[in-house]
């Protein structure tokens, strides 16, 4: 064979690809499955986490400061290895999926918090005091006055970012989490044939190029007007 045969023979194996084609599906579902999970349950926790700290309670202030800069600071793999193979010490038992799920959403969480903070911080003081001199507490104005401002304000940054980690289901392969890596990764070792991998490749193109295309046009629907 020649140079390119052995290419194609290697990576674009179509016999191998066909064999392995539904392990990688199923793989490819699992993903989807685990990234869903993720978005909503990081996003949620991210703006539970910056609504706490718009209470501006000291000692609860500074404990989400030091947890949130504490999760952003670890690598996500570290930490899906930790609860992984740290918990069964402790007694606790999780699943690699639960695990995955429990690290990137932490991750997730930590970055969505210090976004919607940030957005939460650049709507004007005089919008706090205008809307609480109309007799609104503090819990309606922020509400229905700061927040609807600071959601529009937090949404380019929090699309790229929740897209970037979303992306870390990958590293479910590494507790042994049959997602799309994994898939290809196990079916390359039984087939002694690296096309699996391609189709994987080919399984994440399918799965974020709609959602990067998505991203960015949210981006700039929500961009604010110049």
């Amino acid at each position: 064979m020649g140079g390119l045969d052995n290419f194609l023979f290697s990576f674009f194996n179509l016999k191998v690809m066909a064999t392995y084609l539904p392990q990688i599906a199923q793989g490819l579902g699992l993903t989807v499955l685990l990234a869903l999970l993720i978005v909503v349950s990081g996003l949620a926790l991210g703006l539970l986490l910056a609504l706490l700290r718009s209470l501006a309670i000291r000692p609860l202030n500074w404990l989400i400061i030091f947890t949130v800069d504490l999760f952003r600071a670890l690598p996500p793999l570290v930490i899906i290895v930790l609860l992984f193979f740290g918990l069964p010490a402790a007694g606790l038992s999780i699943s690699g999926f639960a695990a995955t799920w429990l690290s990137l959403t932490l991750v997730l969480a930590a970055f969505a918090e210090e976004i919607f903070w940030a957005g939460i911080t650049a709507v004007p003081r005089g919008q706090w005091e205008a809307a609480r001199s109309t007799g609104l507490g503090f819990a309606q104005t922020l509400g229905h006055v700061v927040l609807p401002q600071a959601l529009r304000i937090t949404i380019p940054p929090l699309t790229n970012r929740t897209i970037a980690i979303t992306k870390g289901t990958a590293l479910a392969s590494v507790v042994g989490v049959s997602e799309i890596l994994g898939a290809a990764q196990s079916a390359m070792s039984f087939s002694a044939n690296p096309s699996p991998l391609t189709l994987g490749a080919i399984a994440y193109l399918i799965l974020f190029i709609p959602v990067v295309a998505l991203g960015r046009w949210i981006e700039t629907r929500f961009a604010w007007k110049r």
